[in-house]
C-alpha cells in the first residue's frame, strides 16, 4: 500500500474533520478484506483523537470523507445522510460518448443479489468528451467523457452500478468497468485507479445550524488524466 500521509485535511471544528481521501486504501475494517491499514485507524492517529465514521468511499475512490469527533456529532450529520439531504457531487471518466447534456438513471439496486432492489437515483452531466485515434476492441477510435454525478441516494457502487448499467463504465473500475480500456490506461499511461472523484459534499452542520460545502481537489492521476485527453475543469465547485 502506497498512501501519502498525513491526510490532506479539507475541514475541521470541534464537531467535524473531512479529509481528502487518497485512492487504494479502505475506510474502516471490514470483513471483505485482509488489508491491516484504514484510514480510520491512521487518521486517529495523525489528529490523537478517536473518531466515528459518518459514511464512506470506495477503496479507489478519491475525494471528500467527513468523520465525527464523538457519538452524538457522528449520529446528527449520520441522520441527514440517511434522509439524503446532504448534496454529493462527484467527478467520473466514463468510456463513450453521452449525448444527452444532462440526464438521470433511476434503476433500482439490491446491495447483494439475493436480496430485495431499493430505490436507486443518479443525476448526471456531461462536461467534457474526447475521442483518441487508438483501436481498443472492436472500434477505430475510443471515446471517454468527463461527467458529473450526483447521487440522490446512496446505494453500495450506486454511481459505479449506475453507468455500466448505461454501458459508460468508469476507466480504472475493476469490479463494474471494461477490461481491455482499463488495461490500455495502465499499459500506456501508468494510470491503473478508479477515475472516481467525491468533489464535494454540500450539507447543514448540525451545530451551528448552516449551509457549509467541502470541496476536494483532484488527486494526481485524475488531474493527469484529464491532462492527456485535455479537458480543463473551469469550475470544480459545480
Amino acid at each position: 500500500m502506497n498512501i501519502s500521509l498525513p491526510f490532506s485535511i479539507l475541514y475541521e471544528d470541534d464537531h467535524y474533520i473531512a479529509i481528502n481521501k487518497p485512492a487504494g486504501i479502505m475506510v474502516h475494517r471490514t470483513s471483505i478484506t485482509e488489508d491491516k491499514e484504514f484510514i480510520l485507524q491512521l487518521l486517529r492517529d495523525q489528529i490523537q483523537l478517536k473518531l466515528n465514521p459518518i459514511h464512506r468511499l470506495d477503496r479507489g475512490t478519491t475525494g471528500v470523507l467527513i468523520f465525527a469527533k464523538g457519538g452524538e456529532a457522528a449520529s446528527l450529520l449520520g441522520k441527514q445522510f440517511q434522509k439524503q439531504v446532504v448534496g454529493k457531487q462527484y467527478l467520473a471518466i466514463i468510456r463513450g460518448f453521452i449525448d444527452e447534456p444532462t440526464w438521470t438513471v433511476d434503476y433500482p439496486l439490491a446491495k447483494e443479489i439475493w436480496l430485495d432492489k431499493k430505490e436507486a437515483i443518479t443525476h448526471f452531466e456531461r462536461l467534457g468528451q474526447v475521442e483518441l485515434p487508438v483501436a481498443i476492441g472492436r472500434y477505430k477510435t475510443a471515446r471517454y467523457t468527463l461527467v458529473k454525478a450526483m447521487p440522490e441516494t446512496g446505494r453500495r457502487h450506486q454511481i459505479r452500478r449506475h453507468l455500466s448499467h448505461l454501458r459508460h463504465p468508469i476507466i480504472g473500475d475493476k469490479r463494474h468497468g471494461d477490461v481491455k480500456h482499463n488495461r490500455y490506461w495502465k499499459e500506456q499511461f501508468g494510470i491503473g485507479q478508479m477515475l472516481l472523484h467525491a468533489q464535494s459534499l454540500q450539507l447543514t452542520h448540525p451545530y451551528e445550524e448552516k449551509r457549509i460545502t467541502i470541496e476536494a481537489p483532484l488527486d494526481s492521476k485524475f488531474q493527469e488524466a484529464l491532462n492527456l485527453l485535455k479537458i480543463t475543469l473551469k469550475n470544480l465547485g459545480g
